[in-house]
Protein backbone atom coordinates (compact mmCIF):
# COMPACT_ATOMS: atom_id res chain seq x y z
CA UNK A 1 0.00 0.00 0.00
CA UNK A 2 1.96 2.56 1.36
CA UNK A 3 5.37 3.37 -0.03
CA UNK A 4 8.62 5.62 -0.27
CA UNK A 5 7.45 7.17 -3.32
CA UNK A 6 5.94 10.58 -3.37
CA UNK A 7 3.76 9.97 -6.70
CA UNK A 8 0.85 11.34 -8.19
CA UNK A 9 1.27 14.89 -6.96
CA UNK A 10 3.93 17.40 -8.21
CA UNK A 11 7.24 17.98 -6.50
CA UNK A 12 6.74 21.92 -5.50
CA UNK A 13 9.93 23.31 -6.20
CA UNK A 14 11.46 25.04 -2.99
CA UNK A 15 11.67 28.44 -4.33
CA UNK A 16 8.47 30.18 -6.50
CA UNK A 17 9.70 31.75 -9.30
CA UNK A 18 10.13 35.73 -8.87
CA UNK A 19 7.48 38.06 -11.29
CA UNK A 20 9.06 39.95 -13.65
CA UNK A 21 8.60 43.65 -12.64
CA UNK A 22 6.98 44.22 -16.21
CA UNK A 23 7.33 48.14 -17.48
CA UNK A 24 4.53 49.92 -16.71
CA UNK A 25 3.26 52.21 -19.40
CA UNK A 26 0.42 54.80 -19.11
CA UNK A 27 -2.17 52.78 -20.63
CA UNK A 28 -1.74 50.43 -18.37
CA UNK A 29 -1.21 53.30 -15.17
CA UNK A 30 -4.33 54.54 -16.36
CA UNK A 31 -6.27 51.47 -16.00
CA UNK A 32 -4.42 51.15 -12.93
CA UNK A 33 -5.60 54.27 -11.52
CA UNK A 34 -9.13 53.86 -12.82
CA UNK A 35 -9.97 50.60 -11.03
CA UNK A 36 -8.28 51.51 -7.82
CA UNK A 37 -11.12 54.47 -7.92
CA UNK A 38 -14.12 52.66 -8.77
CA UNK A 39 -12.67 50.00 -5.94
CA UNK A 40 -12.82 52.67 -3.67
CA UNK A 41 -16.16 54.23 -4.74
CA UNK A 42 -17.60 50.85 -4.24
CA UNK A 43 -16.54 50.32 -0.61
CA UNK A 44 -17.85 54.12 -0.04
CA UNK A 45 -21.39 52.80 -1.77
CA UNK A 46 -21.30 49.57 0.10
CA UNK A 47 -20.83 51.61 3.69
CA UNK A 48 -23.20 53.48 2.95
CA UNK A 49 -25.34 52.00 2.23
CA UNK A 50 -24.52 49.06 4.97
CA UNK A 51 -26.26 51.43 7.69
CA UNK A 52 -29.99 50.87 6.16
CA UNK A 53 -32.00 47.76 6.84
CA UNK A 54 -31.99 44.76 4.49
CA UNK A 55 -33.93 45.41 1.04
CA UNK A 56 -36.70 43.77 -0.03
CA UNK A 57 -34.99 40.31 -0.16
CA UNK A 58 -37.58 38.70 -2.73
CA UNK A 59 -38.67 35.95 0.45
CA UNK A 60 -42.14 37.86 1.21
CA UNK A 61 -43.94 37.33 -1.98
CA UNK A 62 -46.80 38.78 -3.59
CA UNK A 63 -48.01 41.63 -0.74
CA UNK A 64 -51.67 41.63 -0.50
CA UNK A 65 -53.77 44.32 0.03
CA UNK A 66 -56.49 44.10 2.94
CA UNK A 67 -59.33 44.26 1.40
CA UNK A 68 -61.45 40.68 1.22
Amino acid sequence: MGGASREGGKAKPLKAAKKQAKELDEDDLAYLEKKRAEEKARKELAAKAGGKGPLNTGNQGIKKSGKK
